[in-house]
């Protein structure tokens, strides 16, 4: 009987430190829960290394980008617009401009259907333009105000009139509602009545293909070639007007050509974001005016200028007439530059250099696609450039490059760079490269028109955000 007792005992002592010694058992909702995060942490990096992989590869079809602010009825009515009437490939995608009413709400409701991207405040038209361009993956590329209705056939024929001639930069249709000779008269009243006006415009007929000087941002079609040559629009325009001028100048200062799709008709309810700010629109307007005119000065008469150097200068081949190697070539060399990261570069013989050190220079903010257009080059030192610099300065020459020289009359300055003289547009562009700190020689009026004249230097774009 003792025995048995005390046999007992110890077996109930060893069971209770087995039950205290076991692992405890997780719950369901606990082990799914673990299994989500460690699925979503794989997705996530399988994403991510996705992305890298996939960032420089593009879709054959047409990027719509389509910046936005409230009015999201307006912006409804668009994307579905182009769901109906268009056949091509393309993305849609949809930059906010923090918006305050239910865009936001409406974007993350239809998902899949579209790409988009929430700013956290107003960029204005630019900088959502540049924030769209920078998510663009297509071939060719679409910039389409949300307050539009597309129609049948649209597309195609922009399209067709774009791939008709290597040297056309950029296509815009016609519509109801716009300035300048994209406005036509039209004779309906209801939008339902819209649909079958624009079908019977939007015909196939390149008879109806016609050049212009300036398209209007409410819909411009253009290559991702012309972008990587041109750049990214400039955000130093507040809210919206005058950045589509400013993108038109810069196209056609690289020899391309704007061309009107007249067989291609969409509805524009009509600056539907502009007429919003009310009593503010004018102070808006008056600033990009100002801004525009500060810049470029009289930007069609470099147009002119260049077109005459390149008719002068270079023999047509096959009918064609080089192109500049985009808006790079309308940029100084022997200047600091930088992109988005800490690595500044100094501009040499079309080579970016790393430099090593620290320069009492001013450094210029470049754009992503501007660094890239020029190869990387062996790293210069900081001591090395300030001696040259200052070997040079001894000189005194005027035919060393990088001298800044000017006329007895006339306020245009020029940079000397390979034994030519480039005119810097405006007293805003020499602000912008640093040349306004470089003591200008005085020429006689004789003397500077001894100097062969060289492609015009214009100001690099004033970004807002990394890009």
């Amino acid at each position: 009987m003792k025995g048995m007792r005390s046999t007992a005992k110890p077996l109930r002592r060893s069971n209770r430190r087995t039950r205290r010694s076991a692992p405890r058992q997780r719950k369901p909702a606990e082990r799914l829960q673990q299994r989500y995060e460690r699925g979503y942490s794989a997705g996530y990096d399988e994403g991510q290394r996705s992305g890298f992989e996939s960032f420089e590869t593009h879709f054959e079809g047409t990027s719509i980008i389509i910046p936005t602010y409230n009015k999201a009825n307006y912006l409804k009515s668009c994307i579905e617009s182009i769901g109906d009437h268009t056949d091509l490939p393309y993305e849609i995608i949809v930059v906010d401009n923090h918006s305050t009413d239910e865009t936001s709400a409406y974007l993350r409701e239809i998902g899949t259907q579209v790409r988009y991207r929430i700013l956290d405040s107003n960029l204005g038209f630019s900088g959502a333009v540049n924030a769209g361009l920078m998510m663009a993956k297509g071939t060719t590329v679409l910039l389409l105000n949300n307050d539009t209705l597309v129609t049948d056939n649209w597309l195609d024929n922009m399209l067709a009139c774009l791939n008709s001639d290597a040297r056309i930069g950029m296509v815009g249709p016609v519509t109801n509602y716009i300035s300048g000779d994209q406005r036509v008269e039209v004779p309906y009243e209801e939008i339902e009545d819209m649909y079958e006006y624009a079908k019977h415009n939007n015909q196939t007929d390149p008879s109806k293909w016609q050049r212009t000087d300036r398209l209007t941002g409410f819909c411009l079609l253009f290559r991702r070639e012309l972008l990587e040559r041109t750049g990214y629009f400039d955000e130093g325009y507040e809210i919206g007007n005058y950045e589509d001028d400013d993108f038109n100048i810069r196209v056609r200062l690289q020899g391309y050509t704007l061309v009107i799709a007249r067989d291609s008709f969409i509805h524009h309810y009509g600056s539907v974001s502009m007429k919003a700010l009310g009593s503010e629109f004018e102070s808006v307007n008056e600033h990009n005016m100002q801004f525009y005119m500060e810049k470029w000065g009289n930007p069609f008469e470099w147009v002119h200028r260049v077109n005459e150097q390149r008719r002068i200068k270079e023999e047509p081949k096959d009918g064609l007439v080089a192109i500049p190697r985009g808006e790079s070539a309308f940029y100084p060399e022997g200047v600091l530059v930088k992109g988005v990261g800490d690595i500044v570069f100094w501009l040499e013989n079309g080579q970016r250099r790393p430099l090593e050190g620290e320069l009492a220079l001013p450094i210029t903010r470049l754009s992503q696609l501007d660094i890239r257009r020029y190869s990387i080059g062996q790293s210069i030192h900081a001591s090395e450039l300030e001696a040259r610099l200052r070997a040079a300065e001894l000189q005194r020459s005027i035919f060393r490059d990088g001298t800044v020289v000017m006329g007895e009359s006339g306020n245009i300055r020029f940079l000397i760079e390979g034994n030519v003289k480039r005119p810097i547009v405006t007293a805003a562009a020499a602000m912008k490269w640093g040349f306004d700190r470089r003591k200008a020689l005085t020429l006689t009026d004789s003397e500077l028109g001894e100097l062969p004249e060289g492609l015009p230097i214009i100001a690099p774009i004033t970004l807002r955000q990394l890009l």
